[in-house]
């Protein structure tokens, strides 16, 4: 065979390698385009849809996806579903979302202490969990590194509660011990028992009040669940039986602060110092007209922009969002800062 055959057959097995390789590029780039999202699909399941907070973090969650979608031009659907205080209804809902195809899942747990097959679940699917509001235990979040948390912490948000009274009573105390006897007597409305917020929170806005010297008196305290009925409820026993003595009512959350307030109101108590937390719409409007003293506020609208932003990355396969820094790649804390009525200052 000539040297000159050979080349030319040298110089097709080159051409048509050449255009396998093109085609296989082409084919590639292709395949690219075609799993390119469009549009993702969140499950989202609230412990409790009628809760003041949640209900709110809720309509923040729905604007921020339209906004998001309008902004990224990629399709983003929610499914909100309302676990109504079941965690075997919870895990009902995780299985539906996962078997429709949902790209990641946003979970308010309702039993923070019970999220192991809800992990379970999201593990074997592959699909990634972003937690919010109830703090799952830390053993279940270390099982994978889909997983994530967005909240508040809880110890600072006591810190900052009792500072609005330490402050108060650094300034005029006797705006806080009413009855002028030195000693600050209250009581304590607490939320769920097996709610780490509500143990921080008890714990630590009484331990700032310590620290602050404040002279603070514990006379009672209950559990009324986050409920601004059972909190009314509570407080309409303690004036009964501690009449013209409670000074001060510390709430672990704003609905059962306006259920101490609605249980004052009836008995036609005045001068009752009342302080919460969450900042919640009907807080803030207690606050405006002063019957709350003060509450403590999380940012909402970052609160709602963290969870959509980081349930969208998560479920693009994207880098997670910088402007939404992760302590340990897994926990989202969310600023707060206190509001409180303003107090006269002393002439």
């Amino acid at each position: 065979m000539s040297r000159v055959r050979r080349g030319r057959r040298a110089s097709i097995a080159l051409l048509l390698l050449c255009a396998l390789v093109s085609m296989l590029l082409t084919a590639c780039q292709g395949v690219r385009k075609e799993e390119e999202k469009t549009s993702i699909r969140i499950g989202i399941s609230l412990y409790r849809g009628d809760d003041t907070f949640i209900n709110n973090i809720r309509s923040i969650i729905e604007e921020k996806a339209k906004e998001y979608e309008r902004e990224s031009g990629i399709k983003v659907t929610l499914d909100i579903q309302d676990a109504k205080g079941s965690q075997n209804t919870q895990n009902n809902q995780v299985e539906r979302f996962i078997s429709l195809g949902c790209d990641v899942l946003c979970i308010n747990p309702v039993d923070r202490m019970d999220t192991s097959l809800i992990i379970d679940r999201a593990m074997t699917a592959g699909v990634p969990v972003v937690f919010f509001n109830r703090q799952p235990v830390e053993e279940d979040m270390n099982r994978w590194d889909k997983l994530y948390y967005i909240g508040v912490d809880a110890k600072e948000t006591a810190v900052l509660q009792g500072e609005m009274v330490v402050d108060l009573y650094r300034k005029e105390p006797e705006a806080v011990d009413i009855n002028g006897d030195g000693v600050v007597s209250y009581v304590m409305l607490e939320g769920e028992s097996s709610h780490q917020d509500s143990l921080i929170r008890t714990e630590w806005s009484v331990q700032t009040l310590k620290d602050g010297k404040v002279p603070i008196e514990k006379i009672t305290g209950g559990i009324a669940n986050w409920e601004r009925s059972q909190a009314s409820a509570l407080m309409e026993q303690w004036l009964a039986d501690y009449p013209d003595t409670i000074e001060l009512v510390i709430s672990n959350n704003d609905d059962m602060a306006l259920g101490a307030i609605d249980a004052l109101e009836r008995a036609d108590v005045m001068g009752v110092n009342v302080i919460g937390i969450d900042g919640t719409t009907p807080g803030l409007e207690a606050l405006e007209s002063g019957k709350l003293l003060g509450t403590v506020s999380a940012n909402k609208e970052l609160y709602g922009s963290a969870i959509v932003e980081l349930a969208a990355s998560c479920a693009l396969q994207e880098e997670l969002p910088s402007e939404y820094p992760l302590t340990d790649d897994t926990y989202f804390w969310t600023p707060q800062e206190i509001l409180v009525t303003k107090i006269k200052e002393n002439p």
